[in-house]
This record gives structure tokens, C-alpha cells and sequence, in this order.
């Protein structure tokens, strides 16, 4: 089920995951706009065995992620996401809302999951993806810049 975001009630414990790699704005942007439409925000950061469901490694260890989004002034609980299991999730936790980043609205998985958390009453709030920014956009820039640099200083010698 998914609640009109523009209903000004806040959720008593949000929801949210990732992996938050190469932590940006997007990822500030979605945990400021979790925490302001609920009173307790748990984020779940997923562990490094995980990240391979996106046939991806981590650049920065669980631990230190863990670090970093604790830190976030809009975070009141951060928890290894240890599974992609969302319902799972609930059953530990027991949040009202879960908040998604609009580029996973449609799916079958998640069409799915809203399926699931009607019958629960649990809302799944999307929020607009930042364009633009993402960790893997991050790390091709940074690789690039990096091949670029590695060919100019080949050809210089």
C-alpha cells in the first residue's frame, strides 16, 4: 500500500536500505526525506556478502558504511541488512512505512512486496532517485579519471 505523500501525518518508525558505498547527496536526500515523514527512522545497511546481488563489491568494508550513516543526523538506528527478505525485516523490526527510491516503483519485486505489506499495513513511500549522482556513477568517474591519467603518463615516457 502506498500513502499519498503529500498527507503531512508522520509514520511512527520508518524504514529504509542500502548499501550506501561512496555515500553522496542522493543517499543524504533520501534519509533527509525518510526522517521528515516519521518519528524514528532505522536504517538497514547492507552487509558486504550481500552487495554481490548487484554482482558488485564494496569500496568501503560494511563496518565503516555502518560508521557513516550512523552518523547522519537524520538516522536514529542503523542495522545490518543481512537479507533481502523485506518482510523479514518487519517481523524484526515491526516499522509502519518503508521508504524506496522511486527507480524500484514497478517492479515485479516490489510490486510484490507492496502486495505483502497491505495486507499488514505497512505503506511504501517512493521517493524521486537523485539523477546524476550514484555510487557506480562515482566509481566510473573515478576509474576513468584514473585510466585517463595511467595512458596520458604512457604516452608521456
Amino acid at each position: 500500500m502506498t500513502r499519498d505523500n503529500n498527507k503531512r501525518e508522520k509514520y511512527k518508525l520508518g524504514y529504509t536500505t542500502g548499501v550506501f558505498d561512496l555515500f553522496h547527496i542522493g543517499h543524504l536526500k533520501l534519509l533527509k526525506r525518510a526522517k521528515n515523514k516519521c518519528e524514528k527512522l532505522i536504517v538497514g545497511v547492507t552487509i558486504d556478502e550481500l552487495v554481490s546481488y548487484k554482482h558488485k563489491e564494496p569500496v568501503i568494508s560494511f563496518a565503516d558504511r555502518a560508521e557513516i550513516v550512523k552518523s547522519i543526523e537524520y538516522v536514529d538506528n542503523v542495522v545490518p541488512q543481512v537479507s533481502m527478505d523485506k518482510m523479514a525485516a518487519w517481523e524484526k523490526l515491526g516499522f509502519d512505512v518503508m521508504f524506496v527510491g522511486d527507480d524500484w516503483k514497478g517492479t515485479a519485486k516490489w510490486k510484490i512486496i507492496e502486495k505483502d505489506f497491505k495486507i499488514i499495513g505497512v505503506d511504501i513511500v517512493y521517493f524521486p532517485y537523485t539523477e546524476g549522482t550514484s555510487s557506480t556513477l562515482i566509481n566510473n568517474i573515478l576509474i576513468n579519471r584514473r585510466n585517463r591519467k595511467s595512458n596520458e603518463k604512457e604516452n608521456n615516457d
